[in-house]
């Protein structure tokens, strides 16, 4: 940071919005209104800039490097240059007030300009220059978005739309005739020992006859339940007591 923006007090620093068909006005209105003080109007070009105003001198940043000598009470930029060190070249003129015309294409330069500075710069609008804007609502980041929020109100909305009304679905078979119909339990019918056929095999009304019969027709009859042989405990300890 140079000696001059050290001393260079911060709300006297200031920038002024304005369109560039109003800078020139702009230019004139700044320069009658601080006609007391010694003024130099710089630009990053050589320009067709006139004042017959006294102690007001109009130079391009080459003109203003050419003499290192060259001091004054304010200095004013009438657009910014390319890089933000020759706006330091600048200021270091003056250290006591110092103002930024720019236009809105000239903005994304202030931000180098106050990170050389160390602070940023103060902001002003004249009334009958400055260009109204418009704010836009700031759409949300990723960083923003909570996903849980997003959930909850997904989850919400979806108890307040009526719920689907489910019937009950019924059984169904195919009949002969391809139809659909709801299905019906058949009666169990008692399975019976209808004779024999040309072989001599027994015929039965139901499959499961033939597990339960013999082949003559004759119920199986059921093997009888084993059981393991009987032993009185208290016999076998008689019998080890007297041995």
């Amino acid at each position: 940071m140079s000696s001059s923006t050290a001393t260079l007090k911060r709300h006297n620093h200031r920038v002024h919005p304005c369109k560039d068909e109003k800078k020139e006005e702009l230019l004139k209105f700044l320069l009658t209104k601080n006609s007391d003080k010694k003024i130099i109007v710089v630009t990053s070009k050589k320009s067709e800039l006139t004042t017959e105003q006294e102690d007001v001198t109009i130079l391009s940043d080459e003109e203003l490097i050419n003499q290192p000598e060259l001091r004054c009470d304010m200095i004013i930029s009438y657009d910014l240059p390319s890089k933000a060190i020759k706006y330091m070249a600048r200021i270091d003129r003056t250290d006591t007030y110092a103002l930024i015309l720019v236009n809105p294409s000239e903005e994304k330069v202030i931000h180098p300009i106050e990170t050389l500075i160390g602070r940023t710069i103060m902001q002003e609008s004249v009334e009958g220059f400055s260009e109204v804007r418009e704010e836009k609502q700031a759409q949300p980041t990723k960083k923003d978005a909570n996903p849980r929020e997003d959930r909850k109100k997904e989850f919400l909305s979806r108890d307040e739309k009526p719920k689907r009304e489910f019937k009950e679905k019924k059984p169904y078979s195919n009949d002969n005739k391809g139809e659909r119909k709801p299905w019906e339990k058949k009666e169990k019918k008692e399975n019976k020992y209808l004779g024999k056929d040309e072989d001599g095999k027994a015929i039965f009304s139901g499959k499961s006859g033939e597990r339960n019969h013999s082949y003559d027709g004759t119920p199986k009859a059921r093997a009888p339940k084993l059981t393991g042989k009987k032993i009185s405990i208290k016999t076998l300890k008689k019998k080890e007591e007297s041995e």
